[in-house]
């Protein structure tokens, strides 16, 4: 009988602002910036991400295998500032040859709630649900799902969820990962 692959995953929900973060064992953090530090936000974010995923120059064994992003939301008037964050996550997940899944924040809210649209409180009840967890923010909360999301998807769950909710997850463009 052969054993089923883990796979290492972490979940971002960048802001520029307040970035959430599912490492690779499920603890999570909020990284909080300035406005008064100006473009070095984005050092501390990818500084963050760094950590976050890992790879053995950082002593941290080797990175992750996968991490799960919610998308910039389409008519988002945050989309200017965060887009700046996503190119210096990218460009990073890019050199270290880490890849990477966009997941709209509807496609997200439709895994773990059932319902694509709401606020954030069902997200948080869901996470509570299924996993017994609670966060301090939802930044935190939204990262972890989307870690889930990409187990899920690789089949390595930590819990179940309605197949109609994890057939939400089709809607993603997934990339190739090493099995």
């Amino acid at each position: 009988m052969s054993e089923q692959r883990t796979f290492t995953v972490a979940g971002l929900d960048l802001s520029l602002t307040a970035s959430g973060i599912a490492y690779r064992d499920g603890s999570t953090s909020t990284v909080k910036t300035r406005q008064k530090d100006g473009d070095g936000r984005l050092a501390q974010i990818e500084e963050a991400v760094q950590i976050a995923v890992g790879g053995e120059h950082l002593g941290l064994g080797p990175a992750v295998e996968l991490v799960a992003m919610e998308d910039i939301p389409q008519n988002s008037h945050a989309a200017k500032p965060i887009s700046m964050v996503y190119g210096v996550v990218r460009n990073l997940l890019q050199k270290q040859g880490i890849p990477y899944v966009l997941i709209t924040p509807a496609t997200l809210k439709t895994y773990a709630t059932g319902k694509g649209s709401g606020d954030k409180v069902p997200m948080a009840l869901a996470a509570y649900k299924r996993a017994g967890r609670e966060f301090e923010d939802d930044n935190q909360c939204d990262a972890a799902w989307l870690r889930w999301a990409g187990l899920d998807w690789l089949g390595c769950r930590e819990f179940s969820v309605p197949a109609v909710q994890r057939e939400a997850l089709k809607k993603a463009i997934w990339p190739e990962v090493k099995r």
